[in-house]
């Protein structure tokens, strides 16, 4: 997947962000928030589109936008760097097709061994009982 063509379709915005920095926090808008269109998007075919809102339907907006956010650096450019590895994850991970499952049927030695070791295990606890006077 070329992620250059995709990265140009992404729209940035700075925003100030908590946590440390202390003075430096109130003067520098060191949040990155990532948002991606996906309706409006060239870079996904149609069907990739149906595929990409189906698994992310959580993370879209009703409009299908993704909103990602990152603040975990000091740095605006930290920031935007792990928003968007972050993006680029979410991304291939939603793309990804499940591989259908065939059906199989247990080996006959299988069975047998699952009905030999119940047997065991029901005398092991039938010998545990205390015996009968009859």
């Amino acid at each position: 997947m070329n992620t250059e063509n995709l990265i140009k379709e992404l729209k940035f915005k700075a925003i100030r962000s908590s946590g440390p920095g202390g003075q430096h926090v109130n003067k520098v808008a060191s949040k990155v928030e990532l948002t991606f269109d996906l309706l409006h998007s060239v870079f996904f075919k149609d069907d990739q589109k149906e595929l990409l809102s189906k698994n992310l339907a959580t993370k879209l907006t009703k409009e299908k936008v993704l909103i990602l956010h990152c603040d975990e650096s000091r740095s605006q450019h930290r920031n935007k760097e792990i928003v968007i590895d972050r993006f680029v994850e979410i991304i291939k991970k939603a793309l990804l097709v499940p591989k259908k499952r065939k059906k199989t049927k247990p080996s006959k030695s299988a069975i047998q061994k699952r009905l030999t070791s119940k047997k065991k295990l029901s005398e092991k606890k039938g010998s545990r009982k205390k015996p009968t006077i009859d």
